[in-house]
């Protein structure tokens, strides 16, 4: 087996880590616009079954020779390179999954269907963390109710020593936390798609090991699902985690016009406030060490067997300080690379494009986790229980 990782970033370095240390895998090929330097827990396997090529997705003509080698690519770049390079994949007949995030582009992708099928490959957008990971537990859920009511999903991704005032450190892009802070959620209320504000709703969650979250809405973590359950499951949310007092403080950043995108006039020229904001803040929330965690929640509520019944699946991941892989890139890359495996050696059944809740069989994919030490833990809940 043959794999293309497309981006050398935090997420695509895991998923080539992943991949690279299985024995059933012949290459692995990490592809960048820049590759001078990959992370310290890559480089024992360069020169074996890991290589680097430089290209430019821009020009998808750079990709092409790399894409008609693999027998899947792995897109681990930003979301809005998701359609070209999928197109691109289902014409070399190269299986296809990346981390999207971005409803509309996986719509697009989604149209791919009928060329995939005939490539005999499939397409899987969305399969990170959130989402991801969180829509093939909650479709797990769904699947083990007879009428799944209610589908409530909650993420966080922590540092593991928080320090004030917002007592968070960033664990990917700071302009894609600040979108998630000020973009509408999309959620199922009475069956019907409805949106609500970013950082609304706030509630304390109890995470065992981690101690009380405070959760609120934040766009994007589902992506589809609720789209493709509207009419069908009454209630679906996805809400983020965080340590309690940061969503109060970023509500009032926000609301203070210190992340708006819209320019500003200063001192004779226009100045972007999150431009800014980013600038100033994101050295402030990086932590060189790592030692973050990851805390999910997916819980389901319906009927069984004419009974109230409940399933919840519970994650806390952290920091593997041994290979200096963070909490977020296990949870994330790692997803990614076990989609891009299930999908070559045939344990993903069906060709076309899909969206991982879809395809993805949920029994498989979480042993493969367990395999890397990511523990997911399901329980039966009292139906009623407090989350």
């Amino acid at each position: 087996m043959k794999f293309l990782v497309l981006g050398g970033g935090a997420q695509g370095s895991a998923a080539a880590f992943d991949l690279v240390r299985r024995d059933d895998i012949e290459r692995v090929v990490i592809a960048d616009r820049v590759v001078e330097k990959v992370r310290p827990f890559l480089k024992p396997y360069l020169g074996g079954k890991l290589a680097t090529a430089e290209v430019d997705a821009r020009e998808p003509s750079t990709v092409r020779p790399l894409m008609e080698e693999a027998d899947a690519v792995v897109c681990g770049l930003p979301y809005f390179f998701g359609f070209p390079m999928a197109k691109l994949a289902v014409e070399c007949e190269a299986h296809y999954c990346d981390l999207g995030g971005n409803t509309e582009i996986v719509e697009r992708q989604k149209t791919l269907d009928e060329a995939a099928r005939i490539a005999g490959v499939s397409v899987i957008p969305d399969c990170g963390l959130a989402p991801g990971m969180v829509n093939i537990l909650a479709q797990a859920g769904i699947d083990r109710m007879d009428d799944a009511e209610t589908v409530r999903i909650w993420v966080g991704g922590l540092p593991q020593d928080p320090k004030p005032p917002l007592n968070y450190q960033v664990v990917y892009s700071m302009q894609g936390v600040l979108d998630y802070y000020t973009t509408t959620s999309i959620v199922l209320r009475n069956g019907e798609v409805t949106e609500v504000g970013a950082l609304s709703e706030l509630e304390a969650l109890e995470v065992d090991g981690v101690g009380t979250l405070e959760a609120f809405h934040t766009a994007g973590g589902i992506s589809s699902m609720p789209y493709r359950y509207q009419g069908r499951i009454p209630t679906m949310e996805y809400k983020t985690l965080r340590y309690p007092g940061h969503a109060h403080i970023m509500k009032a950043i926000r609301e203070l016009g210190l992340i708006s995108s819209a320019p500003v006039a200063h001192a004779g020229r226009e100045v972007v406030p999150r431009d800014l904001f980013i600038d100033i803040v994101s050295p402030r929330l990086r932590n060189p060490d790592g030692d973050d965690l990851v805390a999910l929640r997916v819980r389901v509520e319906g009927r069984k067997d004419g009974e109230d019944a409940a399933v919840q699946f519970d994650l806390v991941d952290r920091y593997d300080d041994e290979h200096g892989v963070t909490a977020m890139m296990r949870t994330t890359g790692y997803s990614l690379a076990i989609t891009a495996l299930m999908q070559v050696d045939g344990r993903v059944e069906q060709v076309g494009a899909f969206t991982p809740d879809e395809v993805m069989p949920a029994t498989q994919y979480i042993d493969e986790l367990a395999g890397h030490g990511i523990d997911i833990v399901e329980t039966r809940p009292a139906a009623t229980a407090a989350p």
